[in-house]
């Protein structure tokens, strides 16, 4: 072999390498398309003590100013009550909830949007 079929060899792997590594950035764009932007929805988190007791403190946060629903679910996924309704600034919020006059039990607490709705599942465990 000369050292011309060698550093053929070479640019030829390499072009072969630069292709496949664009085709593949290529293929990743465009499989990526229509994704949902994580900004047009909120981050809901489960609370920090399970089972609860007392007063919770609900925590979301959101990347621009959003009208967001909180409402209190039973074990079945029903609406009991909203717990709060409102508009809301970009950023973390704590919206805190008695749960004293609640029996103790399986509940869950959902966050609703124009465009989203989650929900957390927890316990009520008041002495």
């Amino acid at each position: 072999m000369t050292l011309d079929r060698i550093l053929l060899g070479v640019l030829f792997v390499t072009l072969s390498l630069l292709v496949l590594i664009i085709a593949y950035r290529k293929l990743l764009a465009y499989l990526g398309k229509g994704q949902p932007v994580s900004e047009d929805y909120c981050t809901l988190y489960s609370l920090e003590e399970d089972p609860a007791k007392g007063e919770i403190e609900i925590y979301f946060t959101s990347e621009v100013k959003k009208k967001v629903v909180l409402e209190l679910l039973d074990h079945e996924g029903g609406v009991l009550q909203v717990i709060k309704e409102g508009e809301f600034a970009s950023g973390g919020h704590i919206v805190r909830f008695e749960t004293g006059n609640l029996a103790n039990g399986s509940y869950g607490y959902q966050l609703r949007t124009e465009n989203q709705k989650t929900f957390k599942r927890f316990r009520i465990q008041n002495e």
